[in-house]
């Protein structure tokens, strides 16, 4: 697994993107190897929204900017509470699981490969994770994002219930 954060040059556009995997194929043809390339990107701003995305080529940089639009198109909001995450979720796909817990203050993100760059471009500064079940990094990523749509913060929570924030935490 390859990571690395690239420089956006956009002013405007201050998102972190990780590159999580790249990867080569080769198809041999009549005069040798055809190689061409997949990327699996993470972009986020940091403050909470976070997308990925996965994109093919012949070329690296083609593959690499196919997925960071990719990613930048499909963002979903990530709810943030002091640093970490709202409560413990299990997300979910295809055999991988991953299990994400929030954490206090100075934890840090104990997490690995690919889960680590979902919470570094999301914002989430503490928070502790397990990757249970498959490694391909693509089925990691969509487990954490399972997770993510699965995760309620606690004003939707009071106001699904018909109640005030104060009523819920006494």
């Amino acid at each position: 697994m390859e990571y690395r954060d690239r420089d956006n040059r956009d002013r405007d556009n201050q998102y972190l993107e990780k590159l999580v995997k790249l990867n080569r194929t080769a198809k041999v043809v009549k005069g040798g190897r055809r190689f061409s390339f997949s990327a699996l990107t993470v972009v986020g701003d940091r403050k909470g929204n976070v997308g990925f995305g996965f994109g093919k080529a012949n070329d690296v940089t083609d593959a690499i900017r196919k997925s960071i639009d990719k990613a930048k198109r499909n963002m979903v909001h990530f709810p943030v509470r002091n640093g970490t995450l709202p409560h413990e979720i299990i997300g979910k796909f295809k055999s991988a699981r991953v299990v994400m817990r929030p954490a206090c203050s100075g934890t840090g993100i104990i997490a690995g490969g690919a889960v680590r760059a979902i919470m570094e471009a999301a914002g989430v500064s503490d928070v502790l994770s397990k990757s249970l079940g498959s490694s391909n990094s693509i089925n990691v990523v969509k487990a954490v994002f399972d997770g993510v749509s699965k995760l309620m913060d606690a004003k939707t929570v009071a106001k699904n219930r018909g109640k005030v924030l104060k009523e819920m935490w006494g």
